[in-house]
């Protein structure tokens, strides 16, 4: 029988609402959705969303404008992103388990599971790294993100290039 303690390796809320929030920017319609409309669209809590946009911006991915005529927007580098390095850089570089916390593990100075860990944490981002975000929305995705948001905008096909 196996015992699992906790949660097993898994994006956090932030991180997976982030890459949701790139891949409904990067199937671009030209609307400049709001931080309001990319919540509804993704059915999660405004304030959440609004405090991923202002990380997400802060790394140089989206551009946000306000006032009359403003909205969201995916910049080149956020179109062109590795998933694996905006994964890494919302994650942060902390182990899987905890070795140093508060109650510090015994086998600290030996132990050959925290590297195997480690090294498997590095696997699961390196899988990640050759996805660009404008991968993530090609064919079935990103037409499925078009029907909930409306639709292709005219002369272009969801999924085709650019998109």
């Amino acid at each position: 029988m196996q015992v699992f303690y906790g949660d097993p390796m898994r994006l956090t809320r932030f991180t997976d609402l982030a890459l949701r929030v790139l891949m409904r920017l990067a199937v671009d319609r030209g609307d400049s959705p709001t931080t309001r409309d990319v919540a509804a669209t993704m059915q999660v809590p405004y304030t959440h969303t609004a405090k991923v946009v202002a990380r997400l911006q802060h790394l140089g991915l989206v551009e946000a404008r306000r006032g009359r005529g403003g909205g969201l927007a995916l910049t080149p580098a956020g179109h062109a992103a590795s998933v694996g390095g905006v994964v890494r850089e919302l994650e942060g570089a902390d182990d899987v388990v905890e070795c140093e916390g508060a109650t510090p593990c015994p086998l600290r100075s030996a132990c050959v599971l925290r590297g195997a860990l480690r090294r498997a944490q590095e696997a699961f981002f390196a899988a990640l790294d050759p996805l660009t975000v404008d991968d993530l929305v090609t064919a079935p995705t990103g037409p499925l993100l078009l029907g909930i948001t409306g639709g292709p905008p005219a002369g272009r096909q969801a999924g085709g290039p650019g998109s």
